[in-house]
């Protein structure tokens, strides 16, 4: 690499050279080329020198002919070998992917949202079909309460003091042994005889019809002791709870011997429960 002091010693031999061919009458044109040869001496010092190495580091100055011949290279190697240059590029270059940058983060915060909302709009959805069906499983269960609230009405009659006596006794005799189920069952027939429109129109006129129960026929209905559970179970009966599909008649098979064939042939079994059969 040149340094300053060699730089100088250069172009002041190169001064010395030229001043001793020219005459006093060329004085003003020597002065003008010298002028001119030191300028671009600089330039090339400029461009090589101080860029650090190369094969024009160490060149000799140019003539004037040499620099005419070679001025638009070097003027464009000037402007290529600039440092002006390449960090134009590269801000350029930073500028750009800067933006680009710029503009992926905003995509991604646009899909992010996007993603955001989408969920909310989903999540909402979810909501309001689950609210949807809650609320129809409230307006069913709300319908369904009405109508066993319509079929315990439509089963509750009128019983007198006498009647419920009759029916809290009756229940006993026939199913004092079954369990609740079984009690409200027996209860129930009673009941249905009532509404049927088939049988007398009172718990004691259905309960006392000639030959219905075997209780009644043999006295034991007037000796049996009623308990709570009894109680419990006939008060069910009278509020409206059912489970006896309609039947009208049921028997014990083996208490009723012979009789248990008139019930075969001439009704409608329904099912059977706590020893009882029940038929319609």
């Amino acid at each position: 690499m040149l340094t300053w002091h060699s730089f100088l010693q250069s172009v002041m031999f190169f001064v010395r050279s030229i001043s001793v061919k020219v005459t006093k009458n060329h004085y003003r044109s020597s002065s003008v080329l010298m002028s001119g040869a030191v300028v671009i001496a600089v330039v090339a010092f400029s461009a090589n020198g101080f860029g650090g190495g190369g094969k024009n580091a160490m060149a000799a100055p140019r003539t004037v002919d040499s620099l005419e011949a070679d001025e638009e290279p070097e003027t464009e190697a000037l402007f290529e070998g600039s440092s002006f240059v390449t960090e134009a590029k590269i801000q350029f270059g930073l500028l750009n992917t800067g933006s680009e940058g710029q503009h992926l983060a905003g995509a991604l915060l646009e899909r992010d949202v996007r993603d955001r909302q989408r969920r909310q709009a989903d999540a909402q959805i979810e909501i309001e079909a689950l609210q949807k069906q809650i609320l129809k499983e409230k307006e069913e269960a709300e319908a369904r309460r009405k109508a066993e609230e319509e079929r315990r009405a439509a089963r509750r009659i009128k019983v007198s003091d006498e009647d419920y006596q009759v029916l809290l006794r009756i229940v006993q005799a026939e199913a004092g042994v079954c369990d609740e189920k079984g009690k409200i069952l027996v209860a129930d027939v009673i009941i249905n005889r009532v509404l049927s429109g088939k049988f007398p129109g009172s718990v004691k006129g259905v309960v006392y019809q000639g030959s219905q129960f075997q209780p009644v026929s043999n006295g034991r209905i007037n000796s049996v002791k009623v308990t709570a559970e009894t109680i419990r179970c006939v008060d069910r009966a009278l509020d409206g709870e059912d489970y006896s599909n309609g039947a009208l008649y049921f028997m014990n098979r083996k208490a009723s011997g012979r009789k248990a064939g008139w019930f075969d042939s001439r009704l409608t079994y329904l099912f059977a429960h706590g020893g009882h059969e029940f038929f319609k």
